[in-house]
Parts: structure tokens; sequence; C-alpha cells
């Protein structure tokens, strides 16, 4: 297809800046909330394994990466089965530390395009860059209130063209920075009014570079253009539907709905892409094949699960992100109950 100019839309606007020429209007999603929900497929790791979760990534062949919160980044393939246990208690890269290639406290992570896992540490006021075989690649960023400086980072992304966008926390912004950390753009500034923050947690981008950012003591989310410009805000004080009570990780799939985790309401909530509430989750686990294993080993905890009310089990407890698949399952780590 070609533009008005005569000139291929297929150009990335990056391209199209240098050259001068307009941005292109994006083409609507052909949207319709086609799914019945997301039902409990299954349960990975237990404590002592995966324990205090605050991120989850895929790899391209399936190993989940979860990230905790004392430092460590646990690999576990899909189908979770403990068969060797010394398999789970070492098959760990990162850790506990300040040296290249630790972490002291970890918040957010995502996985490129080329198999590197990138880390937000909110204690180092820095992101790190591991491969997914624990090797360091990379790390960047200063403590400080400047453009370019880090002041509690919380939540990261990444857009269409390998930028790193931060949900600087303390500095009330949100950061854009280049794959290098070259700083490249903020935008907003403490506040309640539209494109202010309070200590801004999560941060999504979808397809088209929008900017999703969970804006945590605001109890609400903003979207923004690439450039930082205000587009729409939704949610309120409270424990209702479409209500928050400190937002926090965040997600948008391919559909365009946007999904926000609650550690305080202990659940997660889907809206569509105008910020329409649409479903909560609320949790509906079972032990995973590597409890079950212990468990069926170790008969003390076993008799302790025969005497507990089991359906508050069941349910999430502080869950502190959500990660949407493109082929449609949901992760969500449950900090508080130590599984996904």
């Amino acid at each position: 297809d070609r533009g008005d100019e005569g000139v291929p839309i297929c150009l990335a606007a990056g391209v199209r800046k240098l050259l001068g020429l307009p941005e292109v209007r994006k083409i609507p999603r052909a949207y319709g909330l086609l799914r019945a929900g997301f039902p409990f497929l299954k349960t990975l790791g237990m404590r002592r394994v995966t324990n205090t979760p605050m991120d989850v990534a895929v790899g391209e062949d399936g190993t989940v990466y979860v990230l905790s919160r004392a430092g460590a980044i646990v690999r576990l393939p899909w189908n979770d089965m403990a068969t060797d246990w010394d398999k789970y208690t070492t098959n760990t890269i990162g850790g506990a530390g300040s040296d290249d290639g630790k972490f002291t406290w970890p918040v957010s992570m995502v996985i490129d395009v080329a198999q590197n896992l990138w880390v937000s540490d909110e204690a180092l006021h820095r992101i790190t860059v591991l491969t997914t075989d624990g090797e360091f690649v990379a790390k960047w960023g200063e403590h400080g209130k400047d453009k370019g400086q880090l002041d509690r980072p919380a939540g990261i992304a990444l857009d269409s063209e390998g930028n790193v966008l931060v949900a600087d926390a303390l500095n009330h912004r949100v950061q854009k920075f280049t794959r290098e950390g070259v700083f490249l753009a903020t935008w907003g500034t403490q506040g309640k009014a539209d494109g202010e923050f309070d200590m801004p947690w999560g941060i999504a981008v979808d397809e088209f570079d929008d900017v999703y950012v969970a804006d945590w003591r605001n109890d609400r989310v903003q979207k923004f253009t690439a450039n930082g410009e205000f587009v729409l805000k939704f949610g309120r004080s409270g424990g209702g539907n479409g209500e928050f009570n400190g937002p926090a990780g965040l997600e948008v799939d391919k559909d365009g709905d946007i999904y926000v985790a609650e550690p305080d309401n202990n659940r997660v909530q889907l809206f569509d892409q105008t910020g329409r509430y649409v479903e909560t989750f609320i949790g509906d686990a079972t032990l995973s094949p590597m409890a079950r294993d212990y468990m069926l080993t170790n008969s003390y905890p076993n008799r302790l699960r025969e005497m507990a009310d089991l359906e508050p089990q069941k349910r999430l407890r502080s869950p502190r992100s959500v990660t949407v698949l493109d082929d449609g399952r949901m992760l969500i780590p449950d900090f508080a109950s130590f599984r996904v």
C-alpha cells in the first residue's frame, strides 16, 4: 500500500521522521472480544524453587524464566516435571549482589528477539542484560534526578525499534533509552493531572509503540503515544470492578486488551483497548507437578495440606505482574504463594 505522499507506508516511523515525512495514520485493529476467558491450565514452581516471583518471560524454546525478588532467575521447562531435583535447585542465573549480572531488588524482566533478558533493579538504580545462559551482557543507569538518571526504576518494556522504556518510579516519569542506555526522551512529573504520575510501576508497549503505564499511587492506568502524548486514562481507587488499589505490572496483548496486576487486591483485571472493564482473574491453582512430587515424598507438608482449607490456596496472593503470550496463555507470578 502507499500513503498520501506516494511512498510505501511500511517505512519505519524513525525513517519517515528522518525524511521529513508526516506520521502515518495507524490502521485500526480488527477487533472483537471473542475469547471465552482464560481457563486454568497449570501451576509452575513451588516454595524453595520459585520464591517471591516478581515477573516471568518465556523463551522461544518454551523455557519459562521466573524473576525472584531475591535476585535469582529460575529457568523452568513448561512441562515442569520434577524427576531430577538437582536440576531445579541449581538451574538459576543471576543471583543476589551488586556485581555485574547480580541483582538486589529486581522488579521487572523482559526478553528480546535475541533471547536476552532485561531486568530492572530498583535498589541499584540500573538495568542489567543477561543471556538466557546467564552470561553478563551489559548494565547501565545511575542514581539521580537528571535526564537519563534513575530513581527506583520499576517496569521496563521494549518498543519495535529496540528502545527501552523505563517507569522511573521515584522520579515520577517515563524515560526512553537506546539499548546501550543512551537517553532519548522523558515525560511526566509528579501529580494527578493527565500525563502526570505518582510512583509509576508497570509499563507496556503495544504493536503501534503506544505506551501504557500503571500509575501506582494514583490508582489508574494511562496511555500515551510513542512520543509521550497523553491518549487516555482509566481506573479509580477501590476494590470493585474497574477500580485499583496500587496497580503494578501490566500487559497489552495482540488484540489491544489490557491486563493489570494488583498485589493489594490479589487479582488481575482485564480491560478492552478503550479502558472498559471486562473481567477479573483471582486464581484457580492446583499443585504443580514438582510440588506433587515433593508432597508424595514428604509426609509433614502433606499432613498439613490435609488439615488446611484448600479453597484459599487456589487464589492469587499479591501478584506483581502479568504476561500474555500470542498463543493465548496468560502467566501470573503469584508472589506470596511462590508459584506461577
